[in-house]
């Protein structure tokens, strides 16, 4: 069976339903629910803000300011919620320090990581990407950044300077964000199970859960 997600590297929500995923699937791993080891978690491209600019221009916290036309107390709340829903979630996130990026590069290697070592070293690619943002509020967008953090999940060297000196995998981050929207998707993370069952938001643990073993059951 598999898991499609739809998600950006640099959405809160989506790290912290990554780790909520992360922990459903354990959780019917564990209860011995056939068909659980071969669940395949696929993620999908999306950029909340597609036309944010290479070099970034300004932190999160003051693209979220001048966005919803909050003031600095209001920002701050909004944020201090998730980071500290986050820690909940046993991550650090950074919002204060983080900047503003555009993601389309990242995404791109995102789907060379799949093509090179499957689901597998995809996720790895995730989870690292989404450290290096929300943890070390690295700029995502920057080729530096980008070719350090796909060395350190083993990605080619080669093959991520071919990608990150062209377009390759263009087409299919436009796929992915088509898909979404067919779908009837606003917001990520955007979760489907089995083609059949979707999830919208950083969901309770036990709601992914749920699905998984709805997908499961109806093979």
């Amino acid at each position: 069976m598999r898991i499609d997600i739809w998600s950006d590297i640099v959405c809160p929500w989506c790290s912290i339903g990554r780790r909520r995923l992360e922990r459903a699937l354990e959780l019917v791993r564990d209860e011995g629910t056939a068909g659980a080891e071969d669940v395949e978690v696929v993620w999908r491209s999306f950029q909340l803000d597609p036309d944010a600019p290479v070099p970034p221009a300004e932190t999160t916290v003051e693209a979220l300011g001048r966005r919803y036309a909050a003031g600095p107390a209001q920002v701050a709340a909004m944020v201090g919620q998730v980071r500290d829903l986050a820690a909940q979630e046993g991550l650090t996130h950074r919002p204060e320090a983080a900047p503003h990026v555009n993601t389309h590069d990242a995404h791109r290697l995102l789907h060379l990581a799949r093509e090179e070592g499957g689901a597998p070293l995809q996720a790895e690619a995730v989870a690292a990407l989404m450290t290096a943002y929300h943890a070390g509020a690295r700029d995502v967008s920057d080729h530096r950044v980008l070719r350090e953090v796909a060395g350190e999940v083993g990605l080619p060297a080669d093959r991520v300077d071919e990608v990150l000196a062209g377009q390759e995998f263009a087409g299919a981050v436009a796929a992915d964000v088509e898909q979404a929207r067919a779908y009837g998707a606003t917001g990520v993370p955007f979760v489907v199970v089995a083609d059949r069952y979707g999830v919208a938001g950083a969901q309770p643990v036990d709601a992914f859960a749920d699905a998984i073993r709805r997908g499961l059951a109806e093979g």
